[in-house]
């Protein structure tokens, strides 16, 4: 299979270099306008070709990994789709959900695989983060909070929330085995007016009764990617930053909360047990995430992460985006036919 991808800047080389490594791909193809970026690329792989347009690489490649700015996810994915080709898409899929919808009814028209590089689900932390969550050792769920946070790294056609949350967002929805019916969300600009750069999501799982809390920052100045899953018989922390210790479950809770009107005259009673790091089987997610897209290109076997599950995160934060406008929770709707089953 000849592989493509379409915009060779911070993802898309990284890109280039995981489907180097996949003895499926014969070829890797770049496209992108920049002669520098192209150069780059073919000094470190010098088996690559490079084109400066889709329409002169279209009919050297059988897939590609669209790795543009957002806002330009939809258009240069449909192209590639009309021609028949297999697509992956990085987060979020397109910025509306009239294009995404479009996107996947368009693959499903021409026969192609539409997968969403919702990265942190290859991720083998969270996998076992959401295996530790779905066999009950947390006890029953009371929250879901995680933090993506940096300075800088601003981007010039989105907002934070269609930046950072996606990652969150998807990962909650895996985690949880579940979809939000209810968001709102919280945001402001300080570097330029209009877009805003730090924002708080509030998700509302109906079906669980469980409540997730995101925070997104470009305006941080520590970098922080951590999820943390409260039960009733423990908790789980996955930091993405701690490789020796990415996973850390903690035997703790409360015990005895009180009743009736003497609760505020008694102290929480809680457990304190000991703190666990189970063994995580690490991989690179992106080149796992590549291999899945190979595969289902190849076979036609539907990818772990296909267009519904990117178009279901767009909805998302669309709603996130309608409520920091307007101040008010949006409700969702959830159309059972053609979503991915968690």
């Amino acid at each position: 299979m000849r592989v493509g991808v379409i915009g060779c800047g911070y993802w898309g080389s990284k890109h280039v270099r995981v489907l180097h490594g996949i003895p499926e791909v014969t070829q890797v193809v770049v496209i992108d306008q920049d002669p520098e970026r192209r150069a780059a690329m073919h000094r470190v792989f010098p088996n690559t070709v490079g084109f400066s347009t889709f329409d002169e690489a279209a009919d050297h490649v059988d897939a590609v990994v669209v790795a543009t700015p957002p806002t330009s996810h939809a258009p240069v994915g449909l192209d590639a789709i009309s021609r028949g080709k297999h697509v992956m898409v990085e987060k979020p899929l397109a910025t509306s959900s009239v294009d995404g919808q479009l996107m996947v009814d368009r693959a499903a028209e021409e026969g192609v695989v539409l997968m969403v590089g919702h990265t942190f689900e290859y991720n083998a932390a969270v996998q076992r983060l959401r295996d530790i969550v779905q066999t009950g050792q947390l006890g029953e769920i009371y929250y879901f909070d995680s933090a993506r946070l940096n300075l800088g790294l601003y981007q010039s056609d989105v907002n934070v929330v269609w930046d950072l949350a996606p990652h969150d967002i998807s990962v909650a929805n895996y985690v949880l085995a579940d979809r939000p019916t209810a968001v709102t969300a919280w945001g402001s600009a300080h570097a330029h007016a209009g877009v805003e750069d730090v924002a708080m999501l509030r998700l509302d799982y109906g079906t669980s009764g469980v409540v997730a809390t995101m925070r997104n920052s470009w305006l941080d100045p520590c970098k922080v990617r951590r999820a943390t899953v409260v039960g009733s018989e423990m908790m789980a922390v996955y930091n993405d930053l701690n490789d020796a210790e990415r996973i850390k479950l903690y035997d703790r809770g409360l015990v005895q909360a009180g009743d009736g009107e003497a609760v505020h005259e008694m102290p929480l009673s809680y457990r304190y047990g000991d703190v666990i790091a189970p063994f995580v089987d690490f991989q690179e997610p992106l080149l796992a995430e590549d291999r899945h897209f190979v595969e289902a290109a190849i076979t036609g076997i539907a990818p772990p992460t296909p267009g519904e599950s990117g178009l279901e995160v767009v909805r998302i934060i669309e709603a996130a985006n309608e409520s920091i406008r307007t101040g008010r929770t949006v409700e969702l709707r959830h159309e059972p036919a053609g979503l991915p089953s968690f």
